[in-house]
Order: structure tokens, then C-alpha cells, then sequence
């Protein structure tokens, strides 16, 4: 790209985090309040719904493009279908913010958009192994690319219970994801990471450090389903071996905390689809640390998965398996930590 157009792509997106700001600040004064208990971190009521900043931007950038930009760079056959699941998933997710539905309702909504998505023909095709040339998995592609989305979605609405936390790291993927997909020319994943940082821009202000709103789960879920799409997406990065592993390793933080926790629970005999507060970034705020140091904590890992998917890129082909599993050993220093600041806390923070 020009310099030319890239200021004029970061002037667009400035403009939808305006109008991001905007909403959210309009939210704030609708007072779609969440009342404080025993599982979560702030304790006074607090407005929620601050996402709809996010979404709204994120689907005013999308319907300029689609009208305005050169849309033969952009298109491809899933574009739309990607576009009309994220919203839906919004809107569930804001009626949700509202009244609180059942857990069962709301992975309903998501395994009908994620199946919406992967019917568009937006699965894992696994292309260009190292010395395995290309291998295309079929269905198995399709199922795998569900239980991805699904399991992302959720984990982005899990991690956001701090201040910053969620929303910040959001900001980071995209932008790291918008980098590295202008230089291997993907388009559409380019301008949807812009557009979703855009509108993350607009929000976080209002977030962090002090929370004059919440994302809500309209947010969150929100993220959590665009980043997971655009994984996918990413996968088809053909000069990019295992380019499937991109979006994984910007959110190891979050999905490294998820996954640690639901295996906890399983294994405790504890219900994992049941609310608690056992997640590593609430142990750590429960045991005494500063939740703004929580949230850089996350923050540092966002950055690093970003660093570590640069050096992806650009690896050798012998290198490129060993480069995500070195994301785990921060993870586990991290985990570490916790368990000591739990065991010197007072009373038992893992419950």
C-alpha cells in the first residue's frame, strides 16, 4: 500500500472510532446497569452495553466499504455471510445484556451463526503443511472450525471481567492481524481488523482504567467471534505456512486461561458451563494484585503473541511449530504466580 492510502485508512478508522465513542457515551446515559455480585469484580451498579459502540462501528465501516471501496479486493464469496453472523450475534448477545438469558440460549445463537459462516464456505482448509505439502481436511475442516468459533467466542466473553481486559486485547489482535494481513495481501482480513480496532478504540477510554461503562457481552461476544473469524480467514494466507495458528497465538492469553480453568472445573466435578469466579485473572485480582496490573499482565500477552505471529511469518518451515508452543511457557510462569499469590491469600481466592 501507499503512504497515501494508509493515512487515508487510518483517517476512516479514526472517524468510526468517533462514532464508536459516541454510542458508548449514549449508552452510558441509557443506564442498561449491571448490578454487582458475588462473582464479580466491581461493586457498585455500573452501565453495560458499551459494545454496541463497537458492533455499530464495526458494521457502518463494513457497509461504506462494501458501497464505496474497491470492492473486487475485498469481496469473496464469504464476506457477507461473516458480516450478517457477527451481527446476529450481537443482537443476541445485547437482548442477553438485557435479560439475562440461560447459557443454552446463548451457544444456540452462536452455533447457528458460526454454522451460517461455515456454510458460506469459511472453514479451516489446512494448506501447505512443512513437508507435507498442501492437505485439505474436508469436513473435518468444517467441525473443527465450530468447536474453534464457539470456543473462542466464549472465551472472549469469559476473560471480560476486569477493567480493560477484554476489550484491550481485542485492540492488540487487531492490530497486529491488520498488519499482517496487508503484507500477504489479504484484504478482507485486513479491513475487518481495522474496522473491529476501530470501534475497540472508541470503547476503551470509557473502560479503563476506571469503568464508566462495560463492554457486556454484546461486546465481548462480539470480539470474540470477529477474531475467531478472521482466523479463520487467516488460514488461507497460502504463502503462510499453518497460517491457522495466527489468531490462536495472539489470543493464548485468554485462550491458555479458558482452557486451563474449564479443565480445573471438569476435573473437580464442578459444572463448566456454570458462572463462577475461578478464571486465573480473577484468582490473581482476588488474591490482592492491582487489577489494572491484571489487565497489562494480559495486555504483555497479547503483545507477545503478536511479536511471536511476526516471527511466524517470516520463520522457516522447520521453525514455524516450535514458535506457538513457546507461547505456553509465559503462560505457565504466569500460572505459577497465581497459585503463589493464592496460597499466601487469605481464605481460598480459587473458589
Amino acid at each position: 500500500m501507499t503512504l497515501v492510502a494508509v493515512l487515508r485508512h487510518i483517517a476512516f478508522a479514526f472517524m468510526l472510532a468517533l462514532l464508536s465513542a459516541g454510542l458508548v457515551r449514549a449508552m452510558i446515559s441509557l443506564r442498561v446497569m449491571d448490578a454487582p455480585d458475588a462473582r464479580k469484580a466491581h461493586d457498585r451498579p455500573t452501565p453495560k452495553g458499551g459494545g454496541v459502540g463497537v458492533v455499530a462501528a464495526f458494521l457502518a465501516g463494513t457497509a461504506l466499504l462494501y458501497e464505496f471501496a474497491e470492492f473486487s479486493r475485498l469481496a469473496n464469496q464469504y464476506f457477507l455471510g461473516v458480516i450478517a453472523a457477527a451481527a446476529a450475534i450481537a443482537v443476541v448477545a445485547f437482548l442477553d445484556d438485557i435479560h439475562d438469558w440461560r447459557f443454552t440460549v446463548k451457544l444456540g445463537a452462536q452455533v447457528l451463526a458460526a454454522l451460517v459462516a461455515i456454510g458460506t464456505g469459511l472453514y479451516v482448509r489446512v494448506y501447505n503443511l512443512p513437508y507435507l505439502g498442501p492437505l485439505d481436511l474436508g469436513w473435518i475442516g468444517a467441525v473443527a472450525t465450530l468447536v474453534w468459533i464457539l470456543f473462542a467466542t466464549n472465551a472472549m466473553n469469559f476473560i471480560d471481567g476486569l477493567n480493560g481486559l477484554a476489550s484491550g486485547v481485542a485492540l492488540i489482535a487487531a492490530f497486529f492481524l491488520a498488519g499482517i494481513a496487508a503484507g500477504q495481501g489479504g484484504w478482507f482480513v485486513y479491513f475487518a481488523s481495522l474496522l473491529l480496532g476501530a470501534g475497540v478504540a472508541g470503547f476503551l477510554p470509557f473502560n479503563f482504567p476506571r469503568a464508566r461503562i462495560f463492554m457486556g457481552d454484546v461486546g465481548s461476544q462480539f470480539c470474540g467471534f470477529v477474531l475467531a473469524m478472521l482466523g479463520v480467514a487467516a488460514s488461507r494466507f497460502d504463502a503462510v505456512e499453518m497460517s491457522f495458528l495466527l489468531v490462536p497465538m495472539l489470543l493464548s492469553g485468554v485462550l491458555f486461561d479458558v482452557a486451563f480453568t474449564l479443565l480445573r472445573r471438569a476435573l473437580a466435578g464442578q459444572k463448566v458451563t456454570e458462572a463462577h469466579r475461578g478464571h486465573l485473572y480473577q484468582v490473581a485480582h482476588r488474591s490482592g494484585m492491582d487489577p489494572v496490573a491484571v489487565t497489562l499482565v494480559h495486555w504483555l500477552f497479547a503483545v507477545l503473541g503478536g511479536l511471536a505471529c511476526v516471527w511466524f511469518v517470516h520463520a522457516p518451515s522447520a521453525l514455524k511449530p516450535v514458535i506457538p508452543l513457546l507461547l505456553v511457557l509465559p503462560q505457565l510462569i504466569w500460572l505459577a504466580a497465581v497459585a503463589l499469590m493464592a496460597r499466601r491469600a487469605p481464605g481460598n481466592p480459587w473458589a
